[in-house]
């Protein structure tokens, strides 16, 4: 009953608390198994799936409430966050599926209510540690869990379109800023690099070439441990320099993969 009242007060009240037809979408994106995934939710009532995204707090900034989305569907607080397109075609809002939704939760819904107007919404894309996420459902949705980005599902309203923007805008930073820290573990080798890049640009990187040129960019820092476990000659591990490598996010570097 909780989660109803939850509902309930949002549909009743949401109008008085969030900035009219505004929200925000998150692409979640995390590196696990050599492969780069993306966070999705199950709605409830409905066999479709979304990304986690929310309303905008009258009094809240529009990275703040991104921030807010994340935490609550990660429970991470240490976030790359970046704002990349905004969404605003007049049909994307979806009426029936919220008409649906309180149907199913016995909550009648006005056709003027605020949650049935036209919303533009915000999309942020966030680079998180596969292994520290707890995913986390919200009061719409029955699950929370990691896609492949190759066995992502048809997605609700225009999900699908921001999820392939923020594939296409990170695939666009990977030239000319460092990607890596917040998807990698704090000790990594230099395949597990490669293959990062890789998996984020959907494509093979010659070896030789891909470790001259990262090692250019001066970001690493080449550890004297080595990777335990392996069969073969165990590859040296490699951790980031911070400072340079966010000076790099800051300013940039030329190159391209």
């Amino acid at each position: 009953m909780a989660l109803k009242r939850n509902i309930e007060s949002i549909v009743v009240n949401g109008a008085s608390m969030f900035l009219p037809s505004v929200s925000v979408d998150c692409v979640i994106f995390g590196f696990h198994d050599n492969e780069m995934k993306v966070l999705l939710l199950q709605m409830k009532h409905t066999d479709e799936y979304g990304l986690p995204g929310g309303f905008v707090l009258k009094d809240e900034a529009l990275d703040a409430a991104a921030t807010r989305v994340l935490q609550e569907r990660t429970g991470l607080t240490d976030i790359f966050l970046q704002q990349f397109a905004t969404f605003g075609e007049p049909k994307r809002s979806d009426k029936k599926f919220h008409l649906k939704a309180m149907k199913k939760e016995g909550i009648t819904i006005d056709k003027n209510n605020w949650l049935l107007q036209r919303f533009i919404t915000v999309g942020y894309y966030a680079l998180v540690d596969f292994s520290k996420v707890i995913p986390k459902i919200d009061e719409l949705s029955i699950g929370c869990s990691w896609f492949h980005l190759q066995n992502v599902p048809t997605l609700m309203m225009d999900h699908n379109l921001i999820l392939n923007k923020a594939l296409e805008t990170m695939q666009q930073q990977i030239n000319h800023q460092p990607i890596g820290y917040n998807l990698l573990p704090q000790k990594f080798t230099m395949p597990e690099l490669q293959k990062l890049y890789e998996a984020i640009l959907n494509k093979k990187l010659d070896r030789r070439n891909f470790q001259r040129k990262i090692l250019v960019y001066g970001i690493l820092k080449k550890l004297k441990e080595v990777k335990q476990g392996v069969a073969h000659k165990a590859p040296f591990l490699y951790s980031f320099d911070i400072k340079k490598y966010n000076q790099a996010l800051k300013n940039g570097y030329t190159g391209g993969w």
